[in-house]
């Protein structure tokens, strides 16, 4: 498992991420005995020569040095500090690190990680940099893996990586989202699956029964890489669906059999969440820690 001390950094008072959710989160695995400080590696930042796999070296060039228009940084939706550079290529790291863990245990997380609106040549919704892009290019390059399969269950769908992978064809991104929430327009996956507002657990959980085996098919995956939003749920700041916690349990427990059944590693992240308080957030985010354990550990 990949945690980072770094992957927390002061924003201004009122901002809307949840940036307390990383240490709460690690701390109610801890608490719960699903880790201990023994299971957590501490990332490096990634290299920029990994960064440039998928992105353009003139945001990077931006992302070094703060060079950003003022529209820019209002797209982001943070403000830019060394920290924030330092931060993002910590999380990074620790995704692909994840995956590494993933390939040798069979499943693995970042405590952070999914940040899936960072495009190329710019980042926005709160994703400065594609974990994702960053993780299958490199893990790619060193000849860790061929083919690999994006589930990503945000709330939000996932434009930055399906236009990371527009080209791609050995890897497969599946998103299902709510369809009238951010972003807009959004940006084609290979498989999109839109939700109304409202969404109760039923109907989720039969959506993601119908095409969640289409995804695994046509893909055909070497590593699964797992965005378990929790802003699905119901009352999130930000969702609009209307999941309940059994809904979300039944939701993870779904994806990671599958993924089991396929006998695929899987690289566990957290991406999106907005309930009422950062700690809140956090323990959203465990039910998929919590399933995950279930019959084997999560490293």
């Amino acid at each position: 498992m990949s945690y980072s001390p770094g992957y927390e950094i002061p924003l201004p008072d009122g901002h809307a991420f949840p940036m307390g959710k990383f240490l709460a989160l690690r701390q109610i695995l801890e608490r719960d005995g699903l880790i201990t400080a023994g299971d957590v590696v501490e990332p490096q930042e990634a290299r920029w020569s990994d960064l440039a796999l998928t992105h353009t070296p003139s945001y990077l060039q931006k992302l070094r040095t703060g060079s950003f228009e003022r529209t820019e940084i209002r797209r982001l939706g943070l403000p830019w500090s060394p920290a924030l550079v330092r931060r993002s290529r910590l999380a990074v790291r620790g995704t692909l690190n994840a995956a590494w863990m993933a390939l040798e245990d069979g499943m693995a997380a970042n405590l952070a990680g999914g940040t899936h609106h960072a495009f190329p040549d710019h980042g926005e919704g709160f994703c400065v940099l594609n974990d994702i892009g960053v993780a299958v290019r490199t893990l790619r390059r060193g000849g860790w893996i061929g083919r690999a399969l994006v589930i990503d269950l945000d709330v939000h769908q996932g434009n930055g990586t399906a236009a990371v992978f527009a080209t791609d064809p050995d890897t497969f991104t599946f998103s299902m989202h709510g369809e009238g929430n951010y972003p807009f327009p959004k940006t084609q996956s290979d498989l999109d699956v839109g939700l109304p507002d409202g969404t109760s657990d039923s109907i989720y959980v039969d959506a993601l029964n119908r095409h969640l085996p289409e995804a695994f098919e046509q893909a055909q995956p070497d590593i699964v890489f797992y965005l378990a939003g929790v802003d699905v749920m119901e009352g999130d700041r930000f969702g609009r669906l209307a999941l309940t916690l059994t809904g979300l349990e039944m939701r993870d427990r779904i994806v990671i059999d599958m993924t089991r059944d396929w006998d695929v590693p899987m690289t566990l992240l957290l991406s999106g969440g907005y309930a009422k308080s950062p700690e809140a957030t956090a323990e959203l985010h465990a039910v998929a820690h919590r399933v995950a354990s279930t019959n084997s550990g999560v490293s």
